[in-house]
């Protein structure tokens, strides 16, 4: 399943009844879950945290900007932040199984449907964007809903992306986008005399004025503190400690020390892991030292299908080819494993049952093994990776630099080396599977036999680029020579069993 985040920020924090009613709508969306509301009188503003199936994700945001539409009156709207609608912003975020171009595309549907049916004007931002100067949000709410009102329908630069090219009488206009996961950060500096200091300090730290570059900021004065207001738009990039530490800083710098700071929505764990971590000096953490990620994992079988697809789709370099062949090879020994039981207890046969009760555990073994090499491949990769990092000042540490390079090599193509056979096992077993096994699956063990032969060939493209970055090919000659005749011996099983197949299913 694709799952999306949305974030639609409702220009109301003083009035319960009507965030619950907002609330309300987007929670009666069977599938949507309702993650967080959090709600801000000084900013008069409601930030609500939802996660659904990519499928319900457009509904679910229509439905929330629909009500608020109908209770929220921007002309007698007053608070500290910026806003141009009464549903001011709404992004799309991509979680598991999702990617950024699903999320402009929902982006896009949304915003069509508001402007068609709601009669309110949508501008598209950040990756949604359809023109460079409205990528970035605030740059399209400058002004807010009062200059909105005079400029929308007079001014040819600001006609809407959708709907109508004049303001919503009391909706105003809408922002809807596409973008990575924000957090949004706040840090107080003391008593409201502190206001100058904390619009100096948001000015030097947010990227429009040469700070961070993916950190937006504003001073304001809220609950009679001095607030410098954040949003971390690429926390990869631009981690909160580093936000905290230049606030911090500038503040420092101008006589005045930070008092507390709070997150306002929710926050991806692994930015709070890494404050901490930086905080007590841990260089080496890793989340594998969480014990609930560990038991997390234990209860949940691992990484979800979903997760891993969007992990590959990521652009990071792991998961990559090695682990997909190896995933690859696991649903082939799957496959086989499904005709064993569809061919063991049939009367019709019977004389086949003691040999298929030992395919099938052969088939959980290749596809337990399969599963744990999915892993072991990134892993590989991580060692020559790090291998290549290390320091080349002088002859003994470019010796010791080039011997790391080739033991990470070795072991990059010794993994799906292995990978490689034991696909090259599993299409011998959908051969036993396609000529002895139930003839009503006949098929599911000629799709066993093309995946494995797939997936055995994934794995020798694997192997033989790794040899092929040997400094010394001798050393991987062994490795290259093997995967070669594992393909061909994988691609002569696979040839048969589809020939089985043929002769079952054709005409």
């Amino acid at each position: 399943m694709k799952l999306v985040e949305l974030v639609p920020n409702f220009s109301e924090g003083r009035r319960p009844e009507v965030v619950a009613a907002i609330r309300d709508a987007i929670a009666a969306i069977d599938g949507v879950v309702v993650l967080d509301v959090s709600s801000d009188a000084s900013h008069n503003r409601t930030v609500v945290t939802v996660v659904a199936p990519a499928d319900r994700a457009v509904q679910a945001a229509f439905a929330g900007i629909a009500k608020a539409r109908d209770l929220i009156d921007l002309n007698g709207h007053q608070g500290e932040h910026p806003r141009i609608g009464a549903t001011d912003v709404c992004p799309f975020i991509p979680l598991e199984g999702s990617t950024m171009d699903d999320c402009i595309a929902l982006a896009r549907e949304l915003g069509r449907r508001v402007g068609d049916e709601l009669g309110i004007p949508v501008f598209l931002y950040e990756r949604a964007a359809t023109r460079p100067d409205r990528e970035n949000l605030a740059d399209i709410r400058r002004g807010e809903f009062e200059v909105a009102k005079t400029e929308i329908g007079a001014n040819p630069s600001r006609v809407p992306d959708f709907g109508p090219n004049k303001i919503h009488p009391t909706a105003g206009a809408t922002v809807i986008g596409a973008r990575p996961f924000l957090v949004a950060y706040n840090v107080y500096l003391g008593g409201a005399e502190h206001v100058q200091v904390a619009k100096d300090v948001a000015k030097a730290v947010r990227g429009s004025s040469g700070g961070l570059r993916h950190v937006k900021g504003l001073g304001l004065e809220v609950d009679g503190q001095a607030q410098v207001s954040m949003n971390l738009v690429d926390t990869e990039k631009t981690p909160l400690y580093r936000a905290f530490d230049m606030v911090r800083m500038e503040a420092e710098a101008r006589g005045v020390s930070p008092t507390w700071s709070e997150i306002v929505g929710l926050v991806p764990e692994r930015v709070l892991f890494e404050t901490a971590a930086r905080h007590i000096r841990l260089p080496k953490f890793s989340t594998e030292m969480v014990l609930e990620h560990k038991v997390r994992a234990a209860i949940g079988g691992g990484e979800s299908l979903s997760g891993f697809v969007a992990a590959v789709a990521s652009g990071a370099p792991v998961p990559g080819g090695g682990s997909v062949a190896a995933l690859t090879g696991q649903l082939a020994a799957a496959l086989a494993q499904m005709v064993a039981g569809l061919t063991i207890g049939r009367k019709k046969y019977v004389a086949v049952e003691g040999e298929f009760k030992e395919l099938a555990l052969q088939a959980v073994t290749l596809g337990n093994r399969l599963a744990a090499l999915v892993k072991e491949d990134a892993d590989a990769y991580t060692l020559v990776s790090d291998a290549y990092k290390l320091p080349k000042e002088t002859p003994e540490q470019r010796d010791a630099r080039d011997a790391a390079i080739l033991r990470g090599l070795v072991k990059a193509a010794e993994v799906p080396l292995e990978t490689a056979r034991a696909c090259g096992a599993v299409a011998k077993l959908a051969v036993v599977c396609a000529t002895k096994g139930n003839a009503n699956a006949v098929s599911d063990a000629g799709v066993a036999a093309l995946m494995a032969d797939a997936a055995c060939r994934g794995a020798a493209y694997n192997v033989r680029i790794n040899v092929a970055s040997m400094s010394d090919k001798t050393v991987g000659a062994t490795l290259a020579a093997e995967a070669s005749r594992l393909v061909a011996e994988t691609a002569a099983a696979a040839a048969a069993a589809t020939a089985a197949v043929e002769r079952a299913i054709g005409d």
